[in-house]
């Protein structure tokens, strides 16, 4: 089992915290693991893709909601976003 570990900012704050999250979250054991055809991928580098960026109106409330999610997760929130973009495009192509 691992710990969370929060990535830290020269300063000593977590990086996403600037609004005192941290406090909120219960230091308790987290199981990660990964799909093994993602393992293998990410392992081959064949998961090295280029971003491109892209520009999107979203309510400051969700960006906010966002980040406290993502501070929860231990991920930066471009990341968990992706993640739910790729989820979602997932259930809506039936794709598995």
């Amino acid at each position: 089992m691992r710990k969370r570990v929060l990535s830290k900012e020269a300063n000593g704050t977590a990086y996403y915290d600037k609004r005192g999250v941290i406090n909120e979250i219960v230091d308790e054991s987290v199981e990660v693991s990964l799909e093994n055809g993602l393992r293998k991928d990410i392992l081959s580098g064949k998961r090295k893709r280029r971003l491109r960026n892209i520009s999107i109106k979203v309510d400051p409330l969700q960006i906010q909601a966002i980040k406290k999610v993502a501070t929860m997760k231990s991920v930066p929130y471009q990341t968990l976003i992706r993640h739910w973009l790729s989820e979602n495009i997932k259930r809506e192509l039936h794709i598995r």
